[in-house]
C-alpha cells in the first residue's frame, strides 16, 4: 500500500511524503523538511501549498482506508485553516480520520503538526468523491 501511494501519485513522491501508519479509517503521513519546499527564503518556512498537499494526501489516504474495498477517489472539497507557520528545519506530520462514508462521498478531518498533535500547524477537512463500481451501487463493488 505504501509503495502504491507514491507510485500512483507522483506528486507525493516528488514532495517526499512518507506513509508512517495506515489504520481502518486513519492515516499518519510525514513530510521531511526540504529546502526546495521553502516558501519564504528569509525565514526558511515551508510554503503553505506544501502543507495543503500533505493534508490532501493524508486525508485521501484516510478516506481510502475507510472503503470496504480498494476504489479510486477524488478530492471534492478541501479546507485548511493555517494556525501558525511550520518551524524551519522540522518535518511535518499529517494525521487524518475518515469519520463518515456514504454511497458517494467520504468525509475526513485532521491536522498537520511537528511532534505534538496538541500543537497543530494547520487543521482541516475534506470530502472525496467515491467511484461507483458497475452494478453495485457501492464503492468497491459490494452488493
Amino acid at each position: 500500500m505504501t509503495r502504491a501511494f507514491t507510485a500512483l501519485v507522483p506528486h507525493n513522491a516528488a514532495l517526499g511524503i512518507e506513509v508512517l501508519e495506515l489504520g481502518d479509517a486513519t492515516s499518519l503521513l510525514r513530510l521531511p523538511y526540504d529546502p526546495r519546499l521553502i516558501g519564504d527564503p528569509q525565514t526558511g518556512v515551508l510554503h503553505g501549498g506544501v502543507i495543503t498537499s500533505l493534508l490532501d494526501a493524508t486525508f485521501g489516504a484516510a478516506a481510502f482506508m475507510a472503503l470496504p474495498s480498494p476504489s479510486p477517489l477524488a478530492t471534492l472539497d478541501l479546507r485548511i485553516d493555517y494556525l501558525k507557520p511550520a518551524t524551519p528545519g522540522q518535518a511535518v506530520h499529517g494525521r487524518g480520520e475518515c469519520y463518515r462514508v456514504t454511497r458517494n462521498v467520504a468525509f475526513v478531518r485532521g491536522i498537520a503538526y511537528h511532534d505534538d498533535p496538541s500543537a497543530p500547524i494547520a487543521g482541516g477537512s475534506a470530502t472525496f468523491m467515491l467511484t461507483q463500481r458497475p452494478g453495485s451501487g457501492l464503492p468497491g463493488g459490494s452488493p
